[in-house]
């Protein structure tokens, strides 16, 4: 039975938790969703931020602990450091295919003031400077370091609903774009 990895990605404030509520356990039957914010979240549910580093750990062992049993599971990442590419080729080296799902949002302050919202209705801040940071360097991450590594890759533009599926491929197979205008204007932010 093939075992999958899938790694949900986008900047903050991208809707990637939304997404995952939702297209794991129903269309893609993933039971497990290893996430640090909602591990900090049940560590302490009004200071979230002040176990951030517990969370992660903790979030550290659960990955390792599912592959070492060899169970299907997802993450959540903003790509924004290279740390999960030790991730991939370690699950794939046990057999794991590996699926990434980045959602974009057209702008960083797109991204603020979906941060800003968030927080209006009790959410994790996260300073300004950290998600326009993590913004770029997350796609640049993806384009540099991600489409060539994981088996599958998917792209979708989360400005707005419906969501825009803007195209896909993966480490052995070509690229689709589905939405030339929108992924050019995606490309734009590649450094």
């Amino acid at each position: 039975m093939v075992r999958h990895l899938y790694i949900i990605a986008g900047c903050n404030g991208s809707g990637k938790t939304t997404a995952s509520m939702t297209i794991l356990p129903k269309s893609l039957l993933v039971k497990e969703f290893v996430n640090a914010d909602e591990i900090a979240k049940g560590l302490s549910p009004f200071n979230p931020e002040g176990v951030a580093l517990e969370a992660g750990r903790l979030m550290l062992e659960r990955i390792d602990y599912l592959l070492e049993q060899g169970e299907s599971f997802s993450i959540e990442t903003t790509l924004a450091t290279k740390s999960y590419i030790r991730l991939v080729e370690r699950a794939q080296g046990l057999g794991y295919m590996v699926h990434l799902i980045f959602f974009w949002l057209e702008t960083p302050e797109l991204a603020v003031n979906r941060v800003a919202e968030r927080v209006s209705k009790g959410g994790h801040n996260i300073p300004i400077e950290v998600i326009e940071r993590r913004y770029k360097a997350g796609i640049n991450n993806l384009f540099k370091l991600f489409m060539g590594k994981v088996d599958v890759w998917s792209v979708y533009d989360n400005s707005r609903q419906p969501r825009i599926y803007l195209a896909t491929g993966g480490k052995n197979i070509g690229t689709m774009v589905l939405n030339k205008n929108r992924f050019s204007k995606l490309m734009q932010y590649v450094g």
